[in-house]
């Protein structure tokens, strides 16, 4: 059974680590460009970064409406395409490297179209996913979709300063217009699910079945967000040195988790697996925020990153079995807006933090929101009899 939920969901996981590559590669670059050609500070550095969660979270009821009404095969090709036309846009930005307003505005449309192309492939991804193989895999359609994800972000990041160094912010564009493409060469023919739905559903309706164990996510999800926006930046303060390792830590740890233990929130439940896994993930952004040496970083970023790595399909375990059936895909992205309102929120007021108490102090932060985290896993844990758990 788990070799054919696998290989069922090979394909579309290989689709979705493609195109995430080019976050990835975005990634430890992308504050740098920022910083370094565009002169902006750590307030502007987040609001950048920010706001393609915004738009993610704006852009998420109409994808998941797209994937349930027009079917989520559909929506990834999209998302696909869309992704694709971001890195024109921020080809378009460097034309106006040396009027730096005017580039950070386009850069920031480059950001809104790329926020609305993972609206589509997260949210189809993961509606298709459930089509496949069932509701009784929502855990490990999140644990390979997720596996995609964040691995394609802890080999995108060494791969994106390789790029940066070879071929500057233009090496970035250009890849990200060409990488989102290769999907396309096998997703088209993969076996696509019918439509789920006829009518569009108020995304308020589902977002209120699904706020506990998103509000979970969203907490647990500021501890990713302190290391994707700012962990650059704290090496740069530091003069520790390569940055990309501290995101193939927190790679590297998160696929292990993933796969070796990718089956707990469908066997113990959700809410008990997140619960253990929000306390790692606390503990590795303490160790951050006190870390003397890059090599304490880097674990703090492992632990962070397997401690997340479960805490996503635990929460998402208990979200799906609060929506109605016949939303999944919407239903997995009001769930992951809570993820978007998290980073939306956490960028820019990190980035205030970082300016007046100095770039570790947001991983002190980054602690007390994941620890709070606890208190939602623990509550949901509280509230799920027996019956509602999901065995193999």
């Amino acid at each position: 059974m788990k070799s054919t939920v696998f290989m069922t969901l090979l394909p579309l996981s290989l689709a979705v680590f493609i195109s995430f590559l080019t976050m990835g590669m975005q990634l430890p670059v992308l504050p740098l460009h920022l910083q370094q050609n565009l002169g902006m500070d750590t307030l502007m550095i987040g609001a950048v970064i920010g706001a393609q969660f915004i738009a993610a979270l704006l852009t998420r009821a109409w994808a998941g409406n797209f994937a349930d009404m027009r079917g989520p095969k559909r929506a990834v090709i999209a998302g696909l395409m869309v992704i694709a036309s971001s890195g024109c846009i921020y080809l378009l930005s460097l034309l106006f490297i040396h009027q730096t307003h005017t580039s950070v505005a386009i850069l920031l449309l480059g950001r809104v179209v790329l926020a609305l192309g993972e609206s589509l492939i997260a949210t189809g991804a993961l509606g298709w996913g459930l089509g496949l193989v069932g509701p009784g895999n929502a855990g490990k359609v999140m644990a390979w979709i997720g596996i995609a994800i964040y691995g394609a972000w802890a080999l995108g990041a060494p791969l994106g300063v390789a790029v940066y160094h070879a071929w500057h912010f233009s090496g970035i564009a250009v890849a990200i217009i060409l990488i989102p493409l290769l999907p396309l060469l096998f997703i088209s023919r993969q076996r696509g699910v019918q439509p789920t739905a006829t009518t569009r559903t108020p995304f308020y309706k589902v977002m209120g079945a699904v706020w506990r164990p998103g509000l979970g996510l969203a907490l647990a999800s500021v501890g990713f967000g302190m290391i994707t926006a700012f962990i650059a930046l704290l090496f740069a303060a530091k003069s520790w040195g390569n940055a990309s390792l501290a995101f193939t830590a927190f790679g590297v740890t998160f696929i292990v988790a993933r796969l070796f233990f990718a089956h707990l929130p469908d066997k113990l439940g959700g809410a008990r697996v997140a619960l253990v896994c929000v306390i790692i993930e606390a503990l590795g952004q303490l160790l951050i925020w006190g870390a003397e040496s890059a090599n304490v970083a880097y674990l703090g970023a492992a632990l962070t990153g397997f401690g997340y790595s479960l805490a996503f399909p635990g929460f998402g375990v208990e979200a799906v079995r609060r929506a109605p059936p016949q939303t999944r895909s919407l239903a997995m992205g009001a769930y992951v807006a809570f993820l978007d309102i998290a980073l939306a929120i956490t960028s820019p007021v990190a980035g205030a933090l970082a300016g007046h108490f100095g770039i570790a102090s947001v991983y002190l932060a980054g602690a007390i929101a994941v620890g709070c985290a606890v208190l939602v896993a623990a509550g949901l844990l509280a509230r799920a009899p027996e019956t509602q758990r999901v065995t193999e």
